[in-house]
């Protein structure tokens, strides 16, 4: 498990774009799983929308690309001191609205981790309803890069 500390030392995202609170499954190079808890006070709902609150969805593949991102975490020798960043997104379905109040559980397995690069399968559940899930690529980078 990870606490917002140990998120935030794998991850160089900062408030209002870290969207992972918690990590509560962690199999290195294997799986993550993560928890967003979804509140009124998240800066996108003033505009997202402000009579009908929805998260935007493209901020909950965002969440499963950070999840992703500490479940390769150390799964590539040559990736140590990189940053995942992302490349790609293959078959993204939305299926559920998510709004204020909503826990999101971001489940990912990694698919394949080699050379600088990975692949993760995710999605991201709302009461064991799925909300969105899809494929995320990532490759390595040096932070200055």
């Amino acid at each position: 498990m990870l606490d917002i500390n140990g998120i935030q030392r794998m991850l160089p995202h900062r408030y209002p774009f870290l969207l992972v609170d918690r990590i509560i499954e962690l199999e290195p190079g294997q799986r993550a799983v993560g928890l967003k808890n979804v509140t009124i006070n998240e800066p996108f709902f003033q505009g997202h929308y402000p009579q009908n609150p929805i998260m935007p969805g493209v901020l909950m593949v965002e969440a499963m690309a950070q999840v992703g991102g500490i479940a390769l975490h150390g799964a590539l020798e040559q990736g140590e001191g990189k940053l995942p960043l992302f490349a790609g997104i293959d078959g993204v379905r939305f299926r559920r609205v998510v709004r204020p109040g909503d826990q999101l559980r971001i489940e990912v397995d990694v698919l394949k981790a080699r050379r600088g690069s990975g692949k993760v399968h995710g999605r991201v559940l709302v009461e064991d309803e799925v909300a969105v899930e899809g494929e995320l690529l990532f490759f390595f980078a040096r932070p200055e890069e």
